[in-house]
């Protein structure tokens, strides 16, 4: 018996190939949402960025996660060598043009301006 589907045609299966492939290459393409930018910079106000990926901050993250969280801390055959954090420093950059502050003069209260004296 044949099948009468388009399901197993030549061209059905390319389809669905080139389909697999665009979704593999989509969620492996390193620079997506999920993976690392183009160029890592701090921004040069307060905000701090929501994501940075852990090998952006230091050269050893594992080994300062493991001895925060104490992995490996009660090993009694062979103790763990203290861990010394090498970090990096990452470039500042300007998102956007800041207006600067103006301060208002300082606000004194007489005592003697009031609308309706209470005494």
């Amino acid at each position: 018996m044949t099948s009468t589907r388009n399901k197993n045609t030549k061209g059905n299966y390319n389809l669905e190939q080139k389909g697999y492939s665009l979704a593999r290459d989509y969620d492996s393409y390193k620079h997506s949402q999920y993976g690392q930018a183009h160029k890592t910079t701090m921004p040069d106000i307060i905000y701090r960025p929501s994501f940075l990926p852990r090998d952006m901050l230091s050269s050893n993250p594992i080994e300062i996660e493991s001895t925060l969280f104490g992995i490996n801390s009660t090993n009694l055959v062979k103790e763990r060598a203290p861990t010394k954090p090498q970090l990096k420093t990452l470039p500042t950059s300007k998102f956007f043009e800041r207006v600067p502050l103006i301060m208002p003069k300082q606000l004194v209260i007489e005592k003697n301006q009031r609308p309706l004296p209470m005494s």
